[in-house]
């Protein structure tokens, strides 16, 4: 089975002293998640990514909503959609390892070892244009396919399952397929099953999500509840400093988080890595660029730890 680059890498949680307790998550209220939460939906064929999640704002009647990760239109699957003050998460998202289920249909008869050969050829580093129809600015850049297993063979049609880098378009990869096959090759179904720290087994569809709002208004939330992800889960795949209870405030305030704030690293972080910066309790105070690696913090008894990008914490 495939892994995406954050699920292969086993980090470890070092504590800086014995003197820290770090007590269970808190359970927030219904009413705050529904402001500053996630909801994994499972998006149907036919709407935009972006009217699915205004129909989600308008099903939970909040101000805001918005997702991450676009996907077409015919397209399937995971959509993470984060509430309110929650879409600050976003960031973290976007560029996220992605997961696919495609079919495509390959416009001429392939010999299977060469089709095999061909599509086992794109692991690694790609060169993509996007398509003429895209969100970004159309130049070539470079993107990863990290993994890529062929499912079944029909005739023509092929089944596959993808691990990329966020950004890459599959329509433009199976294009592109068809082009170094000599036969031409087209993207006929696809069905996104993994977006960064999200999976299938936590996906709603829009009509579930109204039931259980409705069952909310009238006083039973458990279906609401199991639906909405803590903001956290936004940043369950990025690795993780914790501050002690004297620095939170500050830090949230504009001052630079410094070693002798931390109270916990995980193991593996690198300089530059994009990083969580979490209580004591596991609550996320606010997202980073890490200016040092986990050796260094270690090691070190000062110094500046990271560069602030977002702060959740008020």
């Amino acid at each position: 089975m495939g892994e995406l680059p954050f699920e292969k890498i086993k980090r470890e949680k070092i504590v800086s002293s014995n003197k820290y307790r770090f007590p269970r998550t808190p359970m927030l209220p219904l009413d705050i998640l529904l402001h500053n939460g996630i909801i994994i939906i499972d998006k149907p064929a036919g709407p935009t990514s972006h009217q699915v999640s205004d129909q989600v704002k308008k099903i939970l009647n909040i101000k805001k909503a918005g997702h991450s990760g676009t996907l077409d239109p015919n397209v399937t699957g995971i959509l993470p959609v984060a509430l309110d003050l929650g879409t600050k998460v976003i960031q973290a998202l976007l560029n996220a390892g992605k997961e696919y289920v495609c079919v495509m249909h390959v416009h001429d008869d392939i010999e299977e070892k060469k089709l095999r050969d061909t599509m086992m050829s794109l692991v690694g580093k790609i060169r993509q244009l996007p398509p003429v129809k895209s969100a970004v600015k159309r130049q070539e850049r470079t993107r990863e396919i990290y993994y890529l297993e062929i499912l079944e063979i029909n005739k023509r049609d092929v089944l596959f399952k993808v691990g990329c880098q966020g950004g890459t378009y599959i329509r433009k990869l199976c294009s592109d397929l068809g082009e170094t096959l000599g036969c031409g090759a087209h993207m006929a179904e696809l069905r996104r099953t993994k977006a960064g720290p999200f999976n299938e087994s936590q996906i709603v569809n829009l009509h579930t999500l109204a039931d259980a709002f409705h069952d909310y208004k009238k006083g039973n939330d458990s279906a609401l509840r199991n639906i909405i992800l803590p903001i956290e889960s936004g940043v369950s795949h990025l690795p993780k400093i914790w501050v002690k209870d004297s620095t939170v405030n500050s830090i949230c305030h504009g001052a630079p988080l410094k070693i002798q704030g931390v109270a916990a690293i995980e193991s593996e972080i690198k300089k530059g890595d994009m990083l969580a910066v979490m209580t004591l309790k596991n609550e996320l105070v606010l997202m980073a660029e890490a200016l040092v690696d986990t050796e260094t913090i270690l090691k070190k008894s000062t110094g500046r730890v990271v560069k602030t990008l977002r702060v959740f914490m008020i």
